[in-house]
């Protein structure tokens, strides 16, 4: 589930990763634009050079282009509170690429100890915010529970949707979405729509 409160009585709350993740990602774009407004937004060269850095610093580093990875090494010695927001969401994704499990307690515990300190407000409002859900966090880690799949898919779904500039029923929609993710020994859909139908029978 996501962070808000539980209505299942002696049920084990888990917060998926997805959502924490999701929000490292968010706490270190509001850092990106703390400092662009700083510098002036897009005013100044250094305010339009900050604002390009924005993938550089969302993107995991193995996803990254050559150029975008380029940039980041000029984060890493341009602006030290852009790469120290870099780094604090990069050491909460690992969280849950751990080689063993067991150690994501005191991975957490190092981290919330780490964006406490890290004097980017952004962060320290968040660490307070996963201090709360620690133990919901921790539980889905331990039950090995995520719904990155299920969010990915609804991605994909809303860039279709995005991408068509809407539909006019959701029929068209459904029969796209099954056939871009239809499973490679499954036929796929014939028909996107009645009206398909009825103009293929002869008239009487």
């Amino acid at each position: 589930m996501e962070l808000g409160p539980a209505h299942i009585p002696d049920a084990e709350i888990c917060f998926d990763p997805f959502h924490v993740v999701r929000l490292g990602q968010r706490a270190t774009d509001q850092v990106r634009r703390d400092e662009w407004n700083a510098h002036e937004r897009s005013k100044t060269p250094r305010g339009r050079w900050i604002k390009g850095t924005r993938w550089s610093l969302l993107k995991a580093p193995a996803k990254q282009s050559v150029d975008q990875l380029a940039l980041l090494g000029e984060v890493q010695h341009a602006n030290r509170a852009l790469y120290r927001a870099f780094l604090l969401k990069e050491e909460l994704r690992l969280l849950y690429h751990l080689d063993d499990p067991a150690l994501a307690p005191e991975h957490l515990d190092a981290w919330l100890a780490w964006a406490s300190r890290s004097r980017l407000q952004p962060f320290v409002r968040l660490a307070k915010t996963i201090r709360r859900h620690r133990a919901g966090i921790l539980a889905a880690i331990r039950l090995g529970l995520s719904n990155g799949r299920l969010e990915g898919l609804n991605s994909r779904i809303r860039l279709i949707s995005h991408r068509s500039f809407g539909f006019h029923s959701v029929a068209p929609l459904i029969a796209l979405v099954s056939l871009l993710h239809r499973h490679p020994h499954r036929p796929a859909p014939m028909k996107l729509h009645p009206q398909t139908d009825r103009s293929t029978q002869p008239s009487s």
